[in-house]
């Protein structure tokens, strides 16, 4: 356990840029560039100052006291129980700085032969090759979700400090909303079924990490990229009868956008409806249906597929070790 915890320090420290600090700077970017619209906005006198409703200028009190009883609800359930979405670049950025991690995890020691200096440890290669596992679907994700948590809860508190500007105080009703502290308990409660669905990526990444002599992109894109245009060939030419919107969907799609989070929606094709409320998303329901999708066969067979790729690591860096 203590090796393994070691080890796990070691990925983090060698690329502490992109997984710690990478996320920090975009979340810092996206509070100020909200913050500085909304005290551009209140200067300007256009957040808080007079608006159109039904064809007449009315302050933003008198606007948000039109509104019906269900409507102000609404209004203060969006922003309790979306507000988080506003970090959503910080999730979409997750699967990039995680997708490039896999690709150099096991290359870079081999091309540097500092996997030399790391096989003269008393340190297995399963060991080696599951920290980075860990890395890739559990340490940057945790990261991703608290640096996404603390701007959001920013982004939400300027807001409100903006409608109470326009004579509009939702500080108390959204405070002490539920769904305002639930909705960071829910993204952290979707990390093991983003984990199982980012499995087959991450293992598939990390063989031709393990495997590639170079271009270790070109290996991981271009091959699935490949396997499109021969089946899609077969078919036309040879009527081999493989279904290659099958084939693009559950291999390839799965083999390289399983690192996206909320891509499993797509590879189970949810209905909309079913995750949203209105026009907002609604994360209690992201939640239930990001569960339900365990219940099919699809996940568990990439899971196998990806832990068989995984393995296939472990027994390739004990072999090879060039440069």
């Amino acid at each position: 356990m203590k090796t393994m915890k070691w080890l796990v320090q070691r990925e983090f420290w060698e690329h502490k840029g992109s997984i710690f600090w990478a996320p920090i700077a975009v979340a810092a970017a996206i509070v100020v560039f909200i913050g500085s619209t909304v005290v551009y906005a209140i200067n300007k006198g256009r957040f808080g100052g007079q608006i159109t409703v039904n064809g007449h200028m009315a302050d933003m009190t008198v606007a948000f006291n039109s509104l019906t009883p269900e409507q102000q609800q609404m209004f203060v359930t969006a922003m309790s129980s979306g507000y988080i979405a506003a970090s959503a670049p910080l999730f979409i950025m997750l699967s990039v700085i995680v997708f490039f991690y896999c690709l150099s995890a096991m290359f870079e020691e081999r091309r540097d032969r500092s996997i030399l200096f790391w096989k003269s440890l008393p340190v297995s290669d399963q060991q080696t090759v599951l920290s980075k596992l860990v890395i890739a679907i559990c340490v940057a994700p945790l990261i991703t979700i608290a640096v996404a948590t603390f701007a959001s809860v920013l982004i939400l508190l300027v807001t409100c400090t903006a409608l109470a500007f326009g004579g509009v105080n939702l500080f108390a009703t959204v405070l002490s909303t539920p769904a305002v502290y639930l909705a960071p308990l829910q993204i952290l409660g979707l990390l093991p079924v983003y984990a199982l669905w980012a499995l087959p990526t991450v293992g598939w990444l990390l063989m031709v990490s393990a495997w590639a002599k170079s271009k270790v992109f070109l290996w991981a894109v271009g091959t699935p990229v490949i396997a499109i245009i021969i089946v899609k060939w077969a078919n036309q030419l040879m009527g081999v009868g493989i279904n290659a919107d099958w084939f693009i969907q559950n291999v390839v799609a799965r083999g390289l956008l399983g690192l996206v989070p909320g891509a499993w929606f797509g590879f189970e094709q949810i209905n909309p409806d079913l995750i949203s409320a209105g026009k907002h998303i609604d994360t209690s329901s992201v939640f239930v249906q990001s569960w339900m999708t365990l219940t099919g066969p699809s996940v568990w067979i990439g899971a196998i597929a990806g832990a068989a790729m995984i393995f296939a690591t472990m027994r390739l860096r004990r072999w090879k070790d060039e440069g």
